[in-house]
């Protein structure tokens, strides 16, 4: 016998995330104060609740996922809340921590090769195709994802810039492309000029350490939509979200540090009128045993 299935706070109603100030031009949607501290918990929580009403999923269904590691820890700890088992495909390579806390909400973690985000993805459509009971938020396929950050993401930056201020230009990196793409859309909804560009990982290093962006392909992103991209080292992306910590008080993920550091360098370089918003992706203290 199956029971419906209910979200629990907070995951119920996620709270509105600060828009903070990092210098006069430039500002950060803190998205570490999602309930497990990063922007991933938007997608999911609005996936899953959309499966739940639709009775895609009930108390019988086990959630599965491919991940570098942040969708992963969000849906280990939402599943974790409604009850259910779930299970997280992962590349070996990703940070400890991340394993930690997946594991800590009692998924089980499903190993793919170092920095195969395709042999994981295929892991999880097999594990789809052989258990009916198995579910997936499909995250790097799932139009939904782009529908959550238009719908979230936007409309609450757009809620907190000052009404007196225009966005420049919007800096994001692309784990599946549902916040950039979801960012688009709500500028051309809203007839607002917006720049969005995208930030990536440089190509020329052979296995980048930005976890949770350049994860093999951009997915969901379209970029004859997009402004133009912004190539940031591994080296340059840690030592600003390093920096960022010292100023701020706040730990943040090398994909936030990235974020900044694209963002800075093209207030610098071309000077915008507006402001220029990106997004503080991830806590970082899922990577303190990164180099």
């Amino acid at each position: 016998m199956t029971k419906s299935l209910t979200l629990k706070q907070p995951w119920a109603n996620l709270r509105q995330t600060q828009l903070i100030k990092i210098n006069s031009r430039l500002y950060a949607k803190l998205e570490v104060e999602n309930p497990t501290g990063s922007i991933k918990d938007r997608p999911i929580r609005y996936i899953v609740k959309n499966a739940i009403d639709e009775g895609l999923i009930n108390s019988n269904t086990v959630l599965v996922e491919a991940s570098s590691g942040n969708t992963g820890i969000s849906l280990s700890a939402l599943g974790a809340s409604l009850g259910l088992d779930v299970k997280i495909v992962m590349p070996t390579n990703m940070s400890q921590e991340r394993r930690q806390m997946m594991t800590a909400f009692g998924a089980t973690i499903v190993d793919a090769p170092p920095s195969d985000f395709a042999e994981a993805i295929q892991i999880r459509n097999d594990l789809l195709k052989a258990n009916d009971n198995y579910w997936s938020p499909m995250q790097f396929e799932n139009r939904q994802n782009i529908d959550c950050h238009r719908e979230t993401t936007a409309r609450e930056i757009f809620s907190q810039v000052s009404k007196s201020s225009s966005i420049a230009a919007f800096f994001s990196g692309a784990g599946t492309g549902g916040t950039i793409m979801g960012f688009r859309e709500a500028c051309i909804h809203e007839g607002v000029d917006t720049k969005c560009i995208l930030v990536k990982p440089d190509p020329t290093e052979e296995f980048h350490g930005i976890q949770g962006i350049g994860d093999g392909a951009d997915y969901l992103v379209n970029p004859g939509l997009l402004d133009g991209e912004v190539v940031v080292t591994t080296q340059d992306a840690k030592n600003r979200s390093r920096k960022f910590a010292k100023e701020f008080g706040v730990l943040i993920g090398i994909s936030a540090g990235a974020n900044l550091v694209a963002a800075e360098k093209y207030i610098k370089d071309e000077n915008p009128l507006g402001v220029v918003v990106t997004i503080l992706c991830d806590r970082g203290e899922r990577y303190l045993s990164v180099d």
